[in-house]
C-alpha cells in the first residue's frame, strides 16, 4: 500500500474508531434515562398522517400529557412549539417502525446523532487543514465530551434532539464550505439547521460572506509563519489583490435556504394562523418561566439572567458527598469546557477565522436576548448553537499551530471529567 493510501487507511480508521466509541459513551450513559418527550417521533407520524398536531390520546404512558409543560393544546389537540426540522427527518425510521418504537429507541437513536456529530468534528478539523490525526482526535474528544453534547444526549428530549440534529447541520455547512463549496448544498443544510434551532438563521449571512473568494487561492503569497504547514492548506497564505462578488453563488444559496423558510411560514399559518406565530409563545411554561416570558420572549432584560447561566454560574459546595450540587439552572462555559480557549489561538491574520468568530457570536445573540435560559441544563446548552463555529476556530488553531499542547490537552481532560460529572448527576 502507498503511504499515501496508508496514511487515509489510518484516517479512515481512527475516525470510524471515534464514532464507535463515542456512540457505546453516549448510549451507556442515556440508555437507563427517559426524558419521556420523543415529541418529534409522534410529529414525524402526524406528518406522515398529513396533520400538523398530535391527537392527545396517542401518547403512551411516558410521554407527554395534556397539562405538562412546552406543549399546546388546543381543543384536545397538542401542537408542537419546537422548530419541526427533526420530524421531518425522522420520517423515514418512523414509516418504517412506528413512532411508539421510535419513542422507545429514542437513546439509541440520539447516541447515533451525537456519534455522527463527533465524526463530523473530525472531518472539519481535516477538512480546514489540520494534518495529525491525533490533534484531528483530541478535537473531536473536545467536541463530544466537554461540551453539552454529552449532556444533551444524556437526558434526551425533544429539547436535545433538536439541538443535536442542528448541531450536525451546523458541522454539514463547514464542511462544505472547506469542501467543494456548492452554495445550494449549503443552503439546504442551513435552512435545515433554521428549521432546527431558529438562531441558525443568523449564520447564514455569515455562509454569503465566506463563499466571496475563495481569496486564499489566488493574489500573491504572504510569508507564513514558522510553524505552519503549507502542505495542510495549499495557497493559505495568499492575499487578494481584488475579489468578485460571487451572485450566482449567493442566488443558489437563497435558493437552497427557500424550502425552509418557506415551511417555516406555511406551517405557522396552518397551526395558529399567522405565518408569524411559532408557538413559544403559547407553549405551557412552568410559573417562574412565564414570569420570565412575560417579560418579553425576546428581551434585553433577560440578558444578565443569560450571561450568568453561560459564563459565571457555579455550583453551590454542600457538606454531603460529592460536595458539589449543580441547580440546573446553567454552569460556566469556563468550567465545563476550557478548551474551547483554545479557539483564541487562531490565525487572526486570515479573515476566515474572524467570520467564523462573528457566526459564533451572532447566531448566541438572539439566545441571549430569550427568555427561556436552557433550563434544566449542566452547563449553558443554548451555547451548541455556536460551538460548530469555534470548534472550527479551534481546528485553524491546532493546523495554524501544528499541534495541540499537552496544556491544551489538560483542559480538554479537565472539561471531559467535569461533563462526566453531570451525566452522573443526570441520573442521581
Amino acid at each position: 500500500m502507498q503511504p499515501r493510501e496508508s496514511r487515509k487507511a489510518y484516517t479512515v480508521a481512527v475516525g470510524v474508531g471515534l464514532v464507535i466509541a463515542s456512540f457505546f459513551v453516549f448510549w451507556l450513559s442515556n440508555r437507563h434515562f427517559t426524558a419521556g418527550r420523543a415529541d418529534f417521533m409522534y410529529l414525524a407520524d402526524a406528518f406522515l398522517n398529513l396533520r400538523v398536531w398530535i391527537p392527545a390520546g396517542v401518547f403512551p404512558p411516558n410521554a407527554p400529557q395534556v397539562g405538562e409543560n412546552d406543549v399546546i393544546l388546543v381543543a384536545g389537540r397538542i401542537y408542537v412549539p419546537f422548530a419541526p426540522f427533526p420530524a421531518i427527518a425522522l420520517m423515514p425510521l418512523v414509516a418504517l417502525i412506528g413512532p411508539v418504537t421510535a419513542d422507545h429507541w429514542e437513546t439509541g437513536i440520539n447516541a447515533a446523532l451525537a456519534a455522527g456529530v463527533v465524526g463530523l468534528a473530525f472531518w472539519v478539523a481535516g477538512r480546514i487543514g489540520l494534518r495529525r490525526i491525533p490533534a484531528r482526535a483530541f478535537l473531536a474528544i473536545l467536541l463530544g465530551f466537554s461540551t453539552q453534547v454529552w449532556w444533551v444526549t444524556t437526558r434526551g428530549g425533544v429539547w436535545h434532539t433538536g439541538q443535536l440534529i442542528a448541531t450536525l447541520l451546523t458541522f454539514a455547512c463547514l464542511l462544505e464550505l472547506w469542501g467543494k463549496r456548492r452554495a445550494w448544498l449549503i443552503g439546504l443544510a442551513a435552512g435545515a439547521a433554521f428549521l432546527t434551532r431558529a438562531p441558525l438563521a443568523f449564520a447564514i449571512p455569515i455562509y454569503a460572506v465566506m463563499l466571496i473568494g475563495p481569496p486564499w487561492r489566488t493574489g500573491h503569497v504572504i510569508q507564513p509563519p514558522p510553524t505552519a504547514d503549507p502542505a495542510a492548506d495549499p495557497g493559505a497564505y495568499i492575499a487578494p489583490p481584488s475579489r468578485r462578488w460571487p451572485w450566482r453563488a449567493w442566488i443558489l444559496l437563497a435558493l437552497g435556504a427557500l424550502p425552509a423558510v418557506a415551511f417555516f411560514f406555511f406551517y405557522n399559518q396552518v397551526r395558529f394562523g399567522s405565518p408569524l406565530e411559532s408557538g413559544y409563545a403559547l407553549a405551557a411554561l412552568p410559573p417562574f418561566l412565564e414570569e420570565q416570558r412575560a417579560k418579553g420572549l425576546f428581551s434585553i432584560a433577560h440578558i444578565p439572567m443569560n450571561l450568568d447561566y453561560f459564563l459565571i454560574h457555579l455550583p453551590t459546595i454542600t457538606n454531603v458527598f460529592p460536595y458539589i450540587q449543580p441547580d440546573g439552572l446553567g454552569l460556566s462555559v469556563f468550567v465545563t469546557s476550557p478548551g474551547l480557549l483554545y479557539a483564541l489561538r487562531a490565525d487572526w491574520h486570515r479573515s476566515r477565522s474572524w467570520w467564523l468568530a462573528a457566526a459564533a457570536v451572532v447566531v448566541l445573540i438572539p439566545t441571549l436576548l430569550y427568555y427561556g435560559g436552557g433550563w434544566f441544563q449542566f452547563g449553558y446548552r443554548y451555547f451548541l448553537d455556536s460551538v460548530p463555529f469555534v470548534m472550527a476556530l479551534c481546528g485553524l488553531a491546532a493546523a495554524y499551530r501544528g499541534r495541540v499542547g499537552a496544556g491544551w490537552k489538560v483542559l480538554i481532560a479537565f472539561g471531559c471529567l467535569v461533563m462526566a460529572f453531570g451525566v452522573l448527576w443526570a441520573h442521581v
